[in-house]
């Protein structure tokens, strides 16, 4: 029993560059329910790998991780205090906040943009002016109308010549029949990656890199009034995510058993693949702790959303985000 004590009272984790070190708890002591943002993928293999780890277990945390019943969902789920912690988008949580919801961003998952214009070769899109012409695919969400508009306006290509079909979340399928030009809305690391392994040679568009401010594709959001009440619970979340995020780093192959176990059903050559491509952006700068969200960037990408008729109120996107429950942040 005393060994036990001792080792509950100085087992740490050191997280890494930029992170102090963060004291675990006996297992079992915090549930916590998380919802991710759509069916298990590559994008959440950090958490999985977490799961599988026994990362969150070493962190005190029995955590139960649900789908959504549909992608607006995860936000929602989380301003009503049904869940503890849901994977979002930046822009959502901008927008939520705009209408008066009660989340923050409380760590970044996935640090850069994924969603990206895609195309097949026979449409001959290689670059954004070549869009002039072309039937463009999104699934009619606000905001990728804005991305579209901001690309066209910076490549000097008139919006007018331009048709926009919304395709819903049959992005892939529209493509492929050639109902659409290109698609914008898809993923690059996941849809470009499952075109590459069915040889579509899928012609591939980063938007930060066609005029659309960066911003970080999926955070870790929680209900704002549950920072105080339940930080210690969430920050051992996220440091466990952390720890489960470098395992795959150091060992992919065996990391992402964690993803594929728990959804049986998932492609496993696509996640692999997808896998590999993504690490590097579930990752911040080496001197930043891990889900490091940069004010900087937030405060330029809340600015482009209020510019574009995204947001009704002046945004104050300081009170987005909080980098306090980071690994080692505010100890």
């Amino acid at each position: 029993m005393r060994c036990l004590a001792a080792a509950i009272c100085v087992a740490v984790v050191i997280a890494g560059c930029g992170e102090k070190e963060d004291v675990l708890e006996p297992s079992g002591s915090k549930s916590v329910e998380l919802m991710l943002d759509y069916f298990p993928n590559a994008d959440h293999a950090g958490i999985y790998a977490a799961q599988a780890g026994g990362d969150f277990e070493e962190a005190g945390l029995d955590v139960e991780i649900r789908q959504p019943p549909d992608p607006a969902a995860p936000i929602k789920q989380v301003a009503a205090g049904r869940v503890d912690l849901a994977i979002s988008y930046e822009p959502e949580v901008l927008r939520a906040r705009d209408q008066g919801l009660s989340v923050v961003s409380v760590a970044a998952i996935v640090q850069k943009p994924l969603t990206s214009i895609i195309s097949l070769p026979k449409a001959k899109v290689r670059d954004p002016v070549d869009l002039e012409g072309k039937t463009v695919g999104t699934a009619g969400i606000d905001y990728q109308h804005a991305y579209l508009q901001t690309i066209l306006r910076e490549a000097g290509v008139a919006p007018g010549s331009v048709k926009e079909l919304g395709v819903g979340f049959g992005l892939t399928p529209a493509l492929l029949t050639g109902r659409v030009d290109a698609v914008l809305g898809a993923f690059w690391n996941y849809e470009g990656t499952d075109l590459k392994l069915r040889d579509k040679r899928p012609q591939i568009i980063r938007i930060e890199d066609a005029g659309v401010p960066t911003y970080n594709e999926l955070v870790l959001v929680a209900n704002e009034d549950a920072l105080e009440r339940d930080g210690d619970k969430i920050r051992a979340f996220i440091g466990a995510v952390s720890r489960g995020t470098r395992e795959l780093r150091r060992n992919p192959d065996a990391a992402i058993d964690g993803l594929l176990d728990a959804n049986p059903d998932l492609d496993a050559e696509l996640q692999r693949a997808a896998v590999d491509v993504t690490l590097p952006l579930f990752f911040p700068p080496d001197d930043q702790p891990f889900g490091w969200q940069d004010p900087q960037q937030w405060d330029a990408f809340s600015a482009w959303m209020k510019d574009n008729d995204l947001l009704k109120q002046p945004p104050d996107p300081t009170a987005s985000f909080n980098n306090e429950l980071l690994p080692g942040a505010g100890l």
